[in-house]
């Protein structure tokens, strides 16, 4: 299909968008929304499918880690195929699958069938999400306007979490638990109808052949690292079996540095893995994804098993925090073009943590929900400007050509930082015999992991 004719407009101010700008972020904002859902939409729903569909126990935490594995095992992998192929071409392809294996989940019969589904949901968004940035970002200048599109961008992807975790509950009670996917079907549509007309196809002029074995070694490693986090959190640290899986992803990721530095064509040059802006823009940003969704875990806890809230009731009641991630994401445009995505990271990250250790003033009253909502929200708006920060620093300086490969790398940290929060506060909160203490102890290991985050990325990105 050929790109939609619009108007003929003046020349863009430097921090104004036109029209088909509007457009293609509108579109690839929808898509990044409808991901964000799926990472959280079905946490509350699981026990329902579990009796639905005859899920074991030990079974129903698949449902979530076959996501999990497919998700930021592929991301890195499909953003540099992204690049060679075609980012429109690859964005396309993945929401057809996505609205597929959504539907073929929504209809599901058995276990066999919906872990299917979810595998299939996984791989769809590792392609999505690294295609959908990069041509976010090969679509706005460096600059305002990409910081704006970026910050957009951040603020829908953190509602979305939320609404995930609101959705899943209103769905589950009001209608069933099938419409948890069945929701992605028409949403899934309307991109596959508009973007075509709306996005202009984006790679790089000279397509590099693929580097086999570094995807190999790099898919490989992360697979096996996301295993054995999730095993972690299931079962400890002691567990062989995690053990053995961290270790071997830890061999594999050192032989993907290697093979990177032979490669003819490596899937991530070594160059750009020295970028002092890559490297510590992407560890601020594994910090920032880290410790906000283990603090929504953690804070999960804290409202059900503590004050004895209901699962829809403590979806709620991180409303709140959503409020404050999207303002966050809005106003980290302006932020961050008057002060810089430095300024960004840091400050971002010091509010995060001012907001995180106040958690720990957390009684078992229920009058302590005021200080909840209160620190989430300035909590949620210093994640975000973080957030966004990261995703100015880890992308700008780099060729249109690479953009995939970038925010494939972008796109790995967030998946990784998603999949370790979790597993880590778990493992925190279980040293204590009292739950409410665990919860204290993992809030203040939480808050000075923030802290220190922002710290060293004063200190290492700063000004040249």
């Amino acid at each position: 299909m050929v790109a939609l004719d619009l108007p003929a407009t003046s020349p863009a101010r430097p921090d104004r968008m036109t029209g088909r700008m509007r457009l293609v972020l509108v579109v690839l904002l929808l898509a990044q929304f409808m991901l964000a859902v799926d990472f959280s939409i079905l946490n509350v729903a699981l026990p329902v499918i579990g009796q639905g569909l005859g899920f074991t126990l030990g079974g129903l935490q698949w449902i979530a880690t076959a996501f999990a594995l497919a998700a930021a095992g592929f991301t890195l992998l499909f953003g540099r195929v992204a690049d060679l192929v075609g980012r429109r071409r690859l964005f396309l392809a993945g929401m057809a699958v996505l609205g597929i294996s959504s539907l073929v989940g929504g209809l599901a019969t058995g276990p066999e069938m919906l872990m299917a589904a979810r595998v299939a949901q996984g791989l769809a968004t590792a392609a999505v999400t690294p295609a959908g940035l990069s041509l976010l970002t090969s679509s706005f200048p460096e600059g305002p306007l990409r910081a704006k599109a970026l910050g957009l961008n951040g603020a829908l992807m953190s509602a979305g979490f939320t609404t995930g975790a609101i959705l899943g509950g209103v769905l589950t009670d009001l209608l069933s638990w099938r419409w948890a996917f069945l929701v992605n079907v028409p949403v899934a549509l309307a991109v596959l109808l508009v973007a075509p007309a709306v996005i202009q196809e984006s790679r790089p002029a000279d397509r590099p052949r693929l580097d086999v074995p570094g995807a190999i070694t790099v898919t490989g490693g992360l697979l096996a690292l996301v295993y054995g986090l999730t095993r972690t959190g299931e079962h400890g640290l002691s567990d062989p079996t995690a053990l053995t899986a961290l270790a071997a992803g830890a061999a594999l990721l050192v032989a993907f540095v290697l093979v990177e530095r032979r490669a003819a064509s490596p899937l991530v040059p070594i160059r750009v893995l020295k970028r002092r802006t890559v490297v510590w823009g992407n560890l601020a940003g594994l910090v920032a994804f880290v410790t906000e969704t283990s603090l929504v875990f953690l804070m999960t806890l804290y409202l059900q098993d503590v004050l004895g809230f209901s699962p829809l009731a403590a979806g709620l009641s991180f409303g709140v925090l959503g409020a404050g991630t999207v303002l966050g994401g809005v106003a980290a445009s302006r932020f961050i073009g008057r002060f810089g995505a430095r300024t960004a990271l840091v400050s971002g990250g010091l509010l995060q943590a001012l907001a995180t250790l106040a958690l720990y003033g957390l009684g078992d009253d229920p009058g302590s929900l005021a200080l909840l909502l209160a620190a989430t929200f300035a909590g949620g708006v210093g994640n975000m400007l973080a957030i966004v920060g990261f995703m100015v620093t880890a992308t700008s300086g780099l060729p249109d050509g690479e953009q995939g490969m970038a925010t494939g790398l972008a796109t790995m940290t967030q998946q990784i930082g998603i999949t370790m929060g979790t597993p880590v506060m778990s493992a925190v909160v279980v040293t204590a015999p009292v739950l409410l203490d665990g919860i204290g102890l993992a809030v203040l290991v939480n808050a000075a992991i923030v802290a220190a985050g922002a710290v060293l990325s004063g200190l290492f990105l700063r000004r040249t």
